[in-house]
């Protein structure tokens, strides 16, 4: 949450120069037109985190300006969903007048969903001991009259679970609910409503595929869930172990019976597809050669595709891709474009007001 810039009166010129800006870098691999996916322009991130300042009896939320480094008083915040805001207002209402809970407070981190549950997680330098448990137990309840929500406390190697350390999302990916545990501290895609989007376009692309799909980086199972209704199975892998537990819960709890997932990073399945033995793949009970995947699914880091894997991504007749660098996708789109054709691409406004957006597409053998 660097940049703090929001102009809601002017979200839709932002937006088009934005695309604009997109369309003209990826000309040299397509002349297609994308699809363009617009966010709400308010309260559209499920995620939000703010320093906290301490002015003699006064305690409020900060965020630093981008630029100048100065510190933003923060009272309410756009872009975060409704619900932080009435969480964090009501918090810091309580904070202000409990010494033990905002003594060596710092920063507080709000993780909240569309299904209106909330995590909020308090931030110290100094050691939590039974009077702040018991005074945070005290807030917690006070303010869970008000909201469905779980508090944590985190100090250096201390993590205090007030309930439970996650939530329980509800997306609408074309009319149908999927549910997804999101655990505090660990990666989920911050615009909720963006996120249903891109679920809806990776459907629709991949309407009437044959055979299975493989899934690299597959995160507490986003994509592989809701893509799993139009491939026979779905093999899914990640490397974060908080990810893959939470990827197994959304599995049982959504009743999906066709997805797999492995814990291992892409190098190390690309590794295993060229026939390097993995102790995981026997306990997860995996043969790799019993799969028929014609599709692959990417939606990697930052970095893009390493080269091992790009070769690997280039085997296979179907690529989806997700990427939320457009600069490094058109690096792999290079490699990608010359033995497949880019059939249909989308620009999807993630991070509005921001030159960031993430960025999808559709290739296949040609």
């Amino acid at each position: 949450m660097a940049d703090i810039a929001y102009y809601p009166e002017q979200y839709q010129s932002l937006l088009e120069k934005k695309v604009a800006g997109i369309q003209e870098r990826f000309a040299g691999v397509t002349q297609l037109k994308p699809q363009v996916f617009a966010s709400q322009p308010s309260h559209y991130r499920m995620r939000a985190e703010f320093r906290v300042w301490h002015d003699g009896d006064d305690l409020y939320y900060i965020m630093f300006d981008p630029q100048t480094k100065q510190k933003i008083r923060i009272d309410q915040f756009g872009p975060a969903s409704v619900l932080i805001n009435e969480v964090m207002t009501a918090l810091v209402e309580h904070l202000k007048t409990n010494q033990i809970l905002r003594h060596k407070l710092f920063q507080v981190d709000f993780l909240s969903t569309q299904s209106s549950q909330i995590v909020v997680s308090l931030l110290y330098h100094k050691k939590l001991d039974q009077a702040w448990q018991e005074q945070a137990q005290i807030l917690r309840d006070a303010l869970r009259r008000q909201f469905d929500l779980h508090l944590i406390g985190r100090a250096r190697k201390q993590k205090i679970l007030l309930n439970q350390d996650f939530v329980i999302e509800t997306l609408n990916v074309n009319n149908r609910p999927i549910h997804y545990k999101q655990v505090e501290n660990s990666f989920t895609q911050p615009n909720a409503g963006i996120n249903e989007k891109m679920l809806s376009w990776a459907l629709d692309v991949t309407q009437n595929q044959t055979g299975d799909l493989l899934e690299l980086y597959c995160g507490n199972g986003n994509f592989s869930l809701a893509l799993a209704q139009n491939f026979q199975r779905v093999l899914a892998t990640e490397i974060a172990k908080p990810s893959v537990d939470s990827a197994q819960f959304n599995i049982s709890v959504n009743q999906i019976e066709n997805v797999k997932i492995l814990r291992m990073s892409a190098e190390e399945f690309t590794e295993a597809m060229h026939g390097r033995t993995f102790r995981r793949l026997e306990q997860a009970d995996v043969s790799l050669d019993d799969y028929q995947c014609e599709t692959i699914f990417v939606d990697p880091p930052r970095a893009g595709l390493d080269d091992a894997t790009l070769e690997m991504v280039n085997d296979y007749p179907n690529i989806l891709y997700i990427s939320c660098n457009p600069t490094t996708l058109l690096e792999n789109l290079q490699t990608l474009t010359q033995t497949h054709q880019l059939s249909q691409w989308a620009i999807f406004d993630q991070f509005p007001y921001t030159d960031h957006a993430e960025v999808g597409v559709w290739l296949n053998k040609k």
